[in-house]
Formats: C-alpha cells, structure tokens, sequence
C-alpha cells in the first residue's frame, strides 16, 4: 500500500473524510471492549478448574505431614518450593511462596529497602537524600507506580531487541551512588515482548556499580508464557550474579498468577540464601504463614515441572490465535503505509504499538469514542510520560476472537485518522 507520507494534498483529505465517516460509523456500533490490562479469559481460567478439589477433607497434609490448614511454614511448602524454584531456575533454600502475587512481594521487597535497607550493613534508603531507579521503557506501569508511589526518582532507559540499553545502564550506574536499582522483565517483557540476550544478562550481574547496595528487581513474570513450541532462552540471572561475584544483587520474583488462577496463584521471591533470609526477617512480622492450602492445591494439580508445561501449551492453544489475529488484522489494514510499527512477541501477554510521534494519546481518545478501551497512552513510561507519546500496549489475551477483531479494525482506523490529523 502506499505510505500516507507519499499521499498528494487532495488524496489525503479523501483518506481523512472517509476515516472520519468510518470511525463516526464505529462508534454508532456501541462497542464494549476492555483490552486495558493483561488479564486471562475465561476459558484460560477453566483449565485449573480441578485445583478446587485436589486438596479436600483427605487431602489438606503436606508431605511432610504438616497440616496446611494450620500456622506456620514461613517459607511455603517444602514440595511447592522445589516444584516452583525450578520454575524460577533457583534451588528451593533460595525461593519463598508467599501470598497470591508476585507484585505484592515486589512492593514489601522495596519498602522494607526503604525502611531497613537491603541487607544488615546496608543504610535505609529511606534516609538517603534520593533513591533513584532504572527503569527500562517502555516497561511495567506497575513497577513505576511502586517507585512513584514510594518516592524513588526514576530514570527511563531505553529498550532494544536485546534487553535494556546496556551502554546507557552501565554508565548511569557508574556514575551515580545514589542509583539503587533496575526494573527487569527479562522474558517475553511487558510490553515489548522481547527476552534478554545472554550478553545482557551476563552485563547486568557483572558491571561495575557506584552503589554497594545496588539491586536487580528481576520480575520473570512470563516465565513459562510461550506462544511457539521453542521458548526463547534465557540465561540464569542468580547464577551469573554468583558466578560475578555479586550473589546477592538479583532479587527474582514470580508466580502463577496466568498459570492458574489470576486471583487466587502463588507469589514467589528468591535469591541468595542471605537475601532470602533478610527477607523472611521482615516477613515474620507480617504473617504468622502463608496461605499452605492454596500451595498444596497447585502442588497436587501440577505435580511436576512437566505437568506445568502441558499445562501452559493449553494456555498458548487459546491465546495464539489471539495474537495472530492482531498481527493479522494491522498487517492487512496498516501495513506499507508507515504508520505504525508493532512486535510480534513469542510469549507473554502483549503486542507493543508504536504510532507516529506525538500521535498515541490522540489513537487512544478516538479508539475510547469508538467503544475499544486501550491502556492509557504514556502508562508504559515512569510518570505516565511518554517523551515522544507514541507508545500504545495491546493486550489481546481477555477479550474473544471477534472482539479482538473488532477492536483492531477499530485501532487500525484511529491510527491512520490520527497520523492524518497531524500530518495536516
């Protein structure tokens, strides 16, 4: 198709009439579609619907013996900690299941390093005069909200088909004590979809920082997520952390939130034993045990790495085609006409969206007056800023084929209504 830039004064007006009578036509449609978050539809919840009755009146005693109806187990379940510290890569002494999400051990994680430090010798950030955060963009809105939400001056740093920009990293973390931290999504990240190649890895655990107390918020969400039957590798940030000589550095956090049930999975955090050990310090404060029950329920269910896997080629069954609708639709309606750039993700829960510069909040007003609701145009950068206000996250997961078929063919009209707008 040919590139709108190319477009002669008059054919442009005639693309913009009909874009806009389009669109007027869209909106008399009355759509009701939420594609705002990265949540599971319900079909994919279906598949652990036999978790609500593995664990009942013969079935409530871990393998030990333990009675997970009762208090205690600080640290979770013994088998749960093998089963899911596998998933993470780490040994079962370096993992802790606590609470329904991962998000909720991120927060305590960064507050008590506000309160009390990272480790017994380090100063509370807290009573620092400023705490900075790296935080590669586009990323995870909530992982900002946390930072803004406490304080912490973050400081965006690009993203590449590799991971973060690893020159910019370097050399900001070199130069500033007060640089406490990086958010990482290392796996299929949200939004871009990318994973991290082996040598940024290798450089996050490796490089040189002003700060002794320098931590890696490493957040593999989607770590078991994959759409094709050969997942993307990705090299183990604890080891190479150990292997550098920086053991306690990584803090890893995860769960099975878009394994099993988004509301009622399994939060992980792990690290070395001696961050871990930190960690369960001030976790004693707060619970007197985890919730055992819902982790013997996820034990009985999955049994196995193995059974964790056949579970999530289910979960890709219903969502690929999902995916490849998007790719699909912009493709036929978008494509060779220079307005937008989109990924094309592996795994994970996100298309990333690029439009013209100063475009994306304009895509995403029209696209709300049409009936399609995206999340907000700049959510993917620290403060809700989005220097060149282009980025648009799709999440495709939650709504039906025909809904996402709909909402694209709305997008792919708000788009090209809006690069018209300011081209003229």
């Amino acid at each position: 198709m040919k590139p709108l830039s190319e477009l002669s004064g008059q054919e442009l007006e005639a693309q913009r009439a009909e874009l806009a009578a389009r669109h007027e036509q869209l909106k008399a449609d009355n759509l009701n579609i939420d594609m705002t978050r990265g949540k599971p539809c319900p079909e994919q919840l279906d598949l652990a619907l036999g978790m609500l009755t593995v664990a009942d009146a013969s079935h409530y005693k871990a393998a030990d013996g333990a009675d997970c109806r009762n208090y205690g187990g600080l640290e979770g379940l013994p088998e749960a900690r093998r089963l899911f510290g596998e998933l993470l890569g780490v040994s079962p002494e370096e993992l802790i299941i606590d609470g329904n999400a991962s998000l909720t051990l991120m927060n305590d994680a960064m507050t008590w390093a506000m309160l009390f430090g990272v480790g017994e010798d380090a100063p509370a950030w807290g009573k620092l005069p400023e705490v900075k955060f790296l935080a590669p963009s586009p990323g995870y809105d909530r992982h900002f909200s946390i930072c803004e939400h406490l304080g912490l001056r973050m400081i965006p740093v690009a993203m590449n088909e590799n991971g973060p920009d690893m020159d910019d990293v370097e050399r900001l973390v070199t130069e500033d004590s007060a640089i406490k931290g990086i958010w990482c999504v290392p796996r299929y990240s949200n939004p871009t979809g990318i994973t991290y190649s082996d040598e940024v890895v290798e450089r996050l655990a490796s490089m040189p920082t002003r700060a002794d107390d320098f931590r890696i918020f490493w957040d593999n969400a989607y770590a078991v997520h994959h759409l094709t039957d050969r997942p993307q590798p990705l090299k183990n940030i604890l080891e190479a952390c150990k292997k550098a000589g920086n053991p306690e550095r990584v803090l890893l956090f995860g769960s099975t939130s878009k394994v099993s049930f988004a509301g009622a999975g399994l939060g992980f955090m792990a690290g070395s034993r001696k961050n871990v050990e930190f960690a369960l310090k001030h976790l004693f404060f707060q619970t007197i045990g985890p919730d055992k029950l819902n982790q013997l329920r996820h034990v009985l269910f999955f049994k196995d790495m193995a059974g964790i896997e056949a579970h999530m080629k289910k979960h890709a069954a219903i969502v690929r085609p999902k995916f490849e609708a998007v790719n699909e639709i912009l493709t036929r309606r978008l494509g060779g006409k220079g307005v937008a750039e989109w990924s094309r993700p592996q795994g994970g829960y996100f298309v990333s969206m690029d439009v013209p510069d100063g475009c994306a909040t304009r895509v995403v007003r029209l696209a709300a007056e049409a009936g399609v609701k995206f999340t907000g145009a700049g959510a993917t950068f620290p403060y809700k800023k989005d220097p060149r206000d282009r980025n648009i996250r799709i999440a495709p997961t939650f709504p039906s084929m025909d809904e996402i078929r709909s909402a694209m063919e709305v997008m792919a009209v708000c788009i090209q209504l809006a690069a018209l707008e300011k081209q003229g």
